[in-house]
């Protein structure tokens, strides 16, 4: 985390991946509370992995089932900020890597060119788009560049997907929640033809839980971009249909199943950060 407010107060725009820990079920969590350093640095553009599902519309798209999921331990902060594809992209394999296709050669594509999923194969996407930004306005700030791509980003998902792990058959459903797609898919095209420059600065907003509710809110902060502003206020960023709802994001019955709440009392209370990453 220090290394990506020490980058972003040097006027760099800083792009990390969120994690491959959304599978991750340690006491219930069910990939919940899973985003570590750098992916917490409330400054960084933290990026999470979709699956192009081998298409160039990105209409059919669906999360990574290991993509991490927020909230952040300890502060709590909602992530990740954006979704991205991430998941089978093919690169050069370049010069020096070519163990990789002996180990796995089923992941080669054609000649030198191979296949990789991962949160960090996202990350890219968004820096791209961060450059493609600066390219197009170099006056524009980290916090100006997080904010228009966040805001800017595709807010139309499925309710839930399953994904089911071809080796072991294991099944996974996700939700299409605050903590798993954050503000939304990139959309660069989208980014680039808004015109929008955020005025505050642009640090992903704390989270609270009010436990006579069941409901979950983003903390309102007048000093940050999406304080309470028409232009930038959380239902534009985030979007009504992927933030709230006690049945959409704490859901007994949605996310952490009618029998116990043990998920969810481990990720807010945050007992299981010694444990469950070590599992």
């Amino acid at each position: 985390m220090p290394g990506g407010r020490v980058g972003w107060k040097a006027g760099i725009v800083v792009v990390v991946a969120a994690g491959n820990n959304g599978r991750l079920n340690t006491n219930g969590i069910q990939g919940y509370g899973s985003i570590n350093s750098p992916g917490n640095a409330p400054s960084a553009i933290t990026v999470g992995a979709m699956k192009a599902m081998d298409t160039y519309a990105p209409g059919d798209d669906l999360i990574a089932s290991y993509s991490s999921k927020g909230p952040t331990a300890i502060d709590h902060l909602a992530k990740p900020d954006l979704v991205a594809p991430g998941n089978r992209v093919v690169s050069n394999l370049g010069g020096g890597s070519h163990w990789l296709a002996a180990t796995y050669p089923q992941n080669v594509a054609i000649g030198s060119y191979f296949r990789l999923s991962g949160t960090s194969m996202a990350t890219p996407v968004v820096a791209g788009a961060a450059a493609l930004l600066l390219e197009q306005n170099p006056a524009m700030t980290p916090d100006q560049v997080k904010a228009r791509l966040m805001k800017t980003a595709g807010k139309n998902f499925p309710a839930t997907s399953v994904a089911i792990d071809p080796d072991t058959s294991a099944i996974y459903t996700s939700y299409y929640d605050l903590f798993t797609v954050g503000a939304g898919y990139v959309d660069i095209y989208a980014a680039l033809t808004n015109a929008d420059l955020a005025k505050k600065a642009a640090p992903s907003p704390a989270v609270v839980f009010d436990s006579s509710t069941g409901r979950v809110s983003l903390v309102q902060d007048s000093s940050a971009a999406w304080g309470s502003s028409v232009v930038w206020g959380s239902s534009v960023v985030w979007g009504s249909s992927v933030v709230w709802g006690s049945s959409v994001v704490w859901g007994s019955s949605v996310v952490w199943g009618d029998a116990t709440d043990s998920g969810f009392s481990v990720v807010w209370d945050l007992q299981w950060c010694g444990t469950a990453m070590a599992s």
